[in-house]
């Protein structure tokens, strides 16, 4: 069975499912999307491991990790293995030195538990050909015209200058110790999807 390495490109609020996060996974050597639907608990836990945000206790995720260094268990990669009626199916992949095991895991807790022993993520091609959207040249293209085309607006030939658009965050209205502040804050009440959204605000000013 040829695997097939994936990476994580995005995650989202899901347009469909209120509460739930679609996490997007990209071929690594090819265009192919894989969109998975995760709870919002998942979702905060891959994220701040993506953002390296350390919380204050450990999440289940972290309890695992400890756990399985203390048996001297280590993980060797992700597998989303099957699709069945909708719902995807994978497995971690362990050895301790001596064999090598599965264990079945939703592709959510697969996911944030790989990413916290950096191991890859793969995935078979039954079922990238069933979920997985294809990425155009075309679309890309289409893409960036838009993008283009977007700037030309912006452009009034009047002269008259036009206003700046309001922040998408409120976050951009503050200095850097307010914001400083507020991401120790989001840390403390373990609010960690808006203690990410706050490191990426920091990170963006420090670029």
């Amino acid at each position: 069975m040829k695997k097939i390495q994936l990476e994580i490109l995005g995650l989202s609020s899901s347009q469909s499912q209120s509460g739930s996060f679609a996490l997007i996974l990209g071929e690594k050597t090819g265009n192919r999307r894989l969109p998975i639907i995760i709870g919002m608990f998942e979702a905060q836990s891959i994220a701040i491991q993506i953002e390296k945000i350390s919380p204050n206790r450990p999440l289940t995720h972290d309890l695992f990790k400890s756990f399985a260094e203390h048996v001297h268990v280590a993980v060797l990669e992700v597998l989303i293995s099957d699709l069945k009626e909708g719902v995807f199916y994978s497995k971690i992949v362990c050895t301790d030195g001596a064999t090598t095991f599965e264990l079945d895991a939703r592709p959510s807790d697969a996911i944030a538990i790989g990413l916290r022993f950096g191991v890859p993520i793969f995935t078979v091609e039954s079922v990238l050909s069933e979920a997985g959207i294809i990425l155009s040249d075309l679309d890309e293209n289409a893409d960036e015209d838009s993008d283009d085309d977007d700037e030309d607006e912006d452009d009034d030939p009047s002269g008259t200058p036009k206003p700046e658009p309001a922040p998408r965050d409120p976050s951009g209205q503050v200095s850097l110790d307010e914001l400083t502040k507020m991401l120790a804050q989001a840390l403390e009440k373990e609010d960690y999807e808006k203690a990410a959204k706050i490191r990426d605000e920091l990170n963006k000013r420090d670029g």
